[in-house]
């Protein structure tokens, strides 16, 4: 089972009707129990960083997306799924987030049209399972005014430009998480998707 976690954002559907189409078998859901025993674990996301931490503590969820990927289980960010994943976001004034990698997610350059919608290329930084069959430079949809910047520059999978090139993938070890959406970005979203949850089932496989 996949678990897509529903923690109150909005796209929950849209992210398992994706997966669904590529054979799997997605379940949207808040439960820790399910989250934890899932084969991989999708948190999406769009809205506001502090929200969305505060309704993954009131489903007793942070602690346990901490574990998850300390113990390196599959794991996916999708846009505000990436975003919360790191030190703190300036969203709102400074508002601490899940602390997992270090860094900080900062508001795009003024001057530039905001939020960031549209299509973009992503150029690739690293030879990594999630790129399987997906061209350097394809282009993703992209939906968001903040970007993260990672202390680690080597967990940067994936680079956009816009205004200034910002991370648009990063992956460590099972941990990948994406600023674009996948579930919007046709074809070759799907192969990310479909990408992961490979290379999901093939870590567990790993451990049996």
């Amino acid at each position: 089972m996949i678990a897509v976690i529903d923690y109150g954002a909005g796209n929950l559907r849209n992210v398992a009707n994706a997966i669904s189409r590529l054979g799997y078998e997605p379940k949207i859901t808040g439960d820790p129990a399910e989250v934890f025993n899932a084969q991989a674990v999708v948190l999406p996301g769009v809205g506001a960083a502090a929200d969305a931490m505060s309704n993954l503590a009131k489903l007793k969820l942070v602690r346990l997306i901490r574990r998850i990927i300390d113990e390196d289980k599959p794991f996916l960010g999708v846009c505000l799924g990436l975003q919360v994943l790191f030190t703190g976001t300036e969203e709102g004034g400074w508002h601490e987030c899940l602390g997992i990698i270090p860094g900080s997610v900062r508001k795009l350059p003024a001057g530039l049209k905001i939020p960031h919608m549209g299509w973009n290329q992503v150029r690739q930084k690293m030879t990594h399972p999630i790129f399987e069959g997906v061209p350097d430079e394809a282009n993703f949809y992209f939906v968001h005014s903040y970007y993260a910047e990672p202390e680690d520059k080597s967990l940067v999978a994936g680079e956009t430009d816009y205004g200034i090139p910002f991370c648009s993938v990063i992956a460590r070890g099972n941990l990948v998480a994406t600023q674009f959406h996948p579930e919007k970005s046709g074809e070759l979203g799907l192969k990310i998707y479909d990408n992961f949850i490979k290379l999901a089932l093939g870590a567990k496989a790993g451990r049996n």
